[in-house]
């Protein structure tokens, strides 16, 4: 059983996309244009950054946490973008 990821892309702008993913990198790479697949509302928008990943369980948990994550207000989503690349280093 494969986990699924939660996980959140930077464009070039500073806006934020939020998705799920069994393999967060290569859904980087669809959305840079590497590979087929990537979502439009990124095209024209790099260079790419993948600034937030979380695994979870299943992939209704990892629809239920974007939900949440949709909801929250874009300071709150780069609070969280903080204290993630903060616990990276």
């Amino acid at each position: 059983m494969s986990s699924w990821y939660l996980y959140m892309v930077q464009t070039a702008n500073g806006m934020l996309y939020t998705g799920i993913s069994t393999d967060p990198k290569r859904r980087l790479r669809q959305h840079s244009g590497e590979l087929a697949g990537g979502a439009k509302a990124l095209r024209g928008k790099g260079p790419l950054t993948l600034v937030y990943s979380q695994s979870l369980s299943d992939k209704s948990s990892a629809a239920k946490a974007e939900y949440q994550l949709k909801q929250l207000p874009r300071t709150a989503k780069l609070a969280l973008v903080e204290r993630y690349n903060q616990s990276e280093i």
